[in-house]
């Protein structure tokens, strides 16, 4: 039996810079306060725009969730999917709720200072779309 010696070499190589990922990933989310769920729904490169791509993440709060300060790459509208979402942008205004069926704009640089479900009995989501450049990290915790 022939051994493939690019796979001898390449399968510690690979597990080293998993586990470097890995820890890049869990320190800063490990460092914020964030009772989120997200999940992807969708990403695609956009062609009229080189080197940008439109996301979009869906968002979930239990009843009481939150998260703390953050900024985002690019550009985020947000839309409210269900429930109600507390949200104050430093850019756009004092804390405001926004029930189901609003939305809400952050503009590039601005700081996402509140971000929490409004209801202590009721869960809530968003889908947020960003537009940002191309492998860039789209939640960054902190000001």
């Amino acid at each position: 039996m022939k051994r493939n010696k690019s796979f001898i070499v390449a399968a510690p190589v690979v597990a080293i810079l998993g586990s470097i990922a890995l820890f890049s990933i869990a320190v800063p989310t490990a460092l914020a306060h964030d009772d989120a769920k997200v999940n992807q729904a969708f990403s695609e490169k956009l062609p009229n725009v080189p080197g940008h791509s439109i996301t979009g993440l869906v968002v979930h709060y239990e009843p009481g969730g939150k998260s703390d300060a953050h900024h985002h790459a690019g550009s985020v509208m947000a839309y409210v999917l269900t429930g109600a979402i507390r949200s104050e942008n430093s850019a756009t205004g004092a804390v405001r709720v926004y029930k189901a069926g609003e939305s809400f704009f952050e503009p590039p640089g601005s700081i996402h200072l509140v971000s929490e479900n409004a209801s202590a009995t009721e869960p809530a989501s968003l889908l947020a779309i960003f537009i940002a450049e191309d492998g860039s990290t789209l939640t960054t915790y902190g000001k």
